[in-house]
């Protein structure tokens, strides 16, 4: 099954409410910090939720 690297970039301060949950739930904490995830749906959706704070790679 493929696997995504997600880096957060931007800060979450200005973001609303529940981007910020979308960006806890993802497991990014700081600017920089990275994880990997299975490539499904729920984490698609996610990421398309909080797309302009996250660089997302195909691994």
């Amino acid at each position: 099954m493929a696997k995504l690297r997600i880096t957060l970039v931007k800060s979450t301060n200005k973001a609303k409410e529940a981007q910020v949950a979308t960006v806890k739930a993802l497991g990014l904490k700081k600017i920089g910090s990275t994880v990997e995830h299975n490539d499904n749906p729920q984490i698609r959706g996610m990421i398309n939720k909080v797309s302009h704070l996250v660089k997302v790679e195909e691994i």
